[in-house]
């Protein structure tokens, strides 16, 4: 017989460390809330070692028949309440009336939780308020990261059971170009072997995906082609003397690198994310020699402080998640464990510099899953220069899937919001679709234009 401290040990090794809490009031929010707030922690990995914190939001009209989201904001590091205060979620902050210490909040009028379910997850560990017990369980990487994340979505779904029958999908963007696809893979393989529970996957959402650095970084050029920000010449010039190939440069290539040369003095004052937004002093330099190859890392947002000069850019209103998150009182509010974190970051950088990249593209991925019956939805802010539209467009292409309809606008109060075309293979559809004047995370830029997409598309509806 087991001594009673070794029995202990055991059963605790052998629980589900999870814990989860109703939240009715926020810190900077007037009165209650009026949607259905829940946070809480989910253990995965060996012995519960890694805890995954999410917020999970009701939606609004039928909780019981609208599809659950798990969404995983990109980076790798950045905290699920990005996509939930910025993009997506039912608050974001009121700009124009914080000041100081005190941000305050306000209703989404574009929420999509007013059509779906959703989980916003702090994904990988390290990410917002997730943390690890040991050191060993802050190394990660794309496959990891995205197995911890499937173990998150099942034990999740064991605790909230009334949700298995909802339809299922997996959305992300940016980054999660890269993690949302092998998380959908994990999904469908484990519904294939029968893992409990079983999941109701029906697809999958990417915004801005960066999915492919062939594809993705190289299409910068054509991009800022075709929005007149380097000449004809140039372009031609360029396209002819580097061989369609403007990452992977031979040195010894003098047309082409001065070709490069001459592209990033026409682009490197140019806002990435939003190519008609002002681009401040505060973006990081790049130490590479072709200063249009940005990372997809964020920037030290607490420089902003020190350039109230400047003219407004959007990166200032992410200082209001930073003092928020960081409130002693907010933490206590959405009942996060004490000293588990050194400090709350909206994308933490020590992540994305000692983050595994050990899937480098997602197109296999993607390839595999149109042999299933799922559904995918990829969207892109035609503004978005990190990640252009055009490339998605050619990585979509290479998936050699039937032309559904062709290209062609789709509206929103009688104006065209963007474009779509779609594609199938037997049982699997993908919808592409632009949004006119989006940036990189396109519903923080067209919030009203995004919700009536995803409203449609959940609905089955043409966008």
């Amino acid at each position: 017989m087991l001594p009673l401290a070794l029995l202990l040990v055991f059963l605790n090794s052998h629980i589900i460390v999870a814990s989860k809490s109703t939240i009715d009031t926020l810190p900077g929010f007037s009165g209650e809330l009026p949607f259905k707030l829940e946070t809480g922690y989910v253990g995965v990995g060996d012995l519960d070692d890694v805890q995954l914190f999410y917020y999970f939001i009701e939606s609004e009209r039928s909780p019981k028949e609208d599809p659950l989201v798990l969404w995983l904001t990109g980076g790798p590091g950045c905290s699920g309440f990005s996509g939930l205060a910025y993009q997506i979620g039912p608050i974001m902050f009121n700009y124009a009336n914080s000041s100081g210490n005190e941000p305050t909040l306000v209703l989404n009028p574009y929420s999509w939780t007013k059509v779906a379910n959703i989980i916003f997850l702090d994904q990988p560990v390290g990410s917002g308020f997730s943390y690890a017990k040991s050191w060993e369980g802050y190394e990660t990487g794309d496959i990891s990261s995205a197995a911890h994340t499937y173990e998150f979505l099942r034990k999740w779904l064991k605790d909230h059971p009334e949700f298995l029958k909802n339809p299922l999908y997996i959305a992300g963007d940016s980054y999660s170009g890269i993690t949302v696809p092998i998380v959908v893979q994990e999904v469908s393989n484990g519904n294939e072997v029968r893992h409990e529970p079983p999941l109701n996957l029906k697809g999958y959402v990417l915004g801005n995906p960066f999915t492919e650095p062939t594809y993705d970084v190289n299409s910068r050029i054509k991009f800022a082609h075709r929005m007149a920000l380097i000449s004809d010449t140039l372009y031609e010039s360029t396209k002819t003397n580097c061989k369609g190939e403007y990452v992977q440069v031979d040195p010894s290539n003098a047309p082409c690198v001065l070709n490069l040369q001459e592209v990033t003095e026409c682009t490197q004052k140019i806002y990435y994310n939003h190519i008609l937004e002002p681009k401040c002093s505060t973006m990081s330099p790049n130490p590479k020699i072709f200063k249009w190859d940005q990372n997809f890392d964020g920037e030290d947002f607490l420089d902003m402080l020190h350039h109230s000069t400047e003219p407004w850019c959007r990166t200032y209103n992410y200082l209001f998640s930073f003092i928020w998150a960081n409130d002693k009182t907010v933490q206590n509010a959405l009942h996060v464990r004490e000293g588990t974190i050194k400090g709350w970051e909206k994308c933490n950088q020590s992540i994305s510099s000692n983050y595994a990249h050990d899937v480098r593209t997602s197109i296999d991925y993607h390839r595999n899953l149109t042999k299933k019956n799922l559904r995918a939805l990829v969207y892109s802010g035609d503004h978005d220069m990190l990640i252009p539209y055009v490339g998605t467009q050619e990585w979509i292409k290479s998936l050699n899937l039937s032309v559904d309809y062709q290209w062609r606008p789709w509206f929103v109060d009688g104006q065209v919001a963007g474009y779509t075309n779609a594609y199938t293979r037997k049982t699997y559809s993908l919808t592409f679709v632009t949004v006119k004047g989006g940036g990189h995370t396109a519903p923080e830029f067209k919030p009203m234009e995004c919700h009536a997409m995803i409203d449609r598309w959940f609905a089955y509806y043409y966008v």
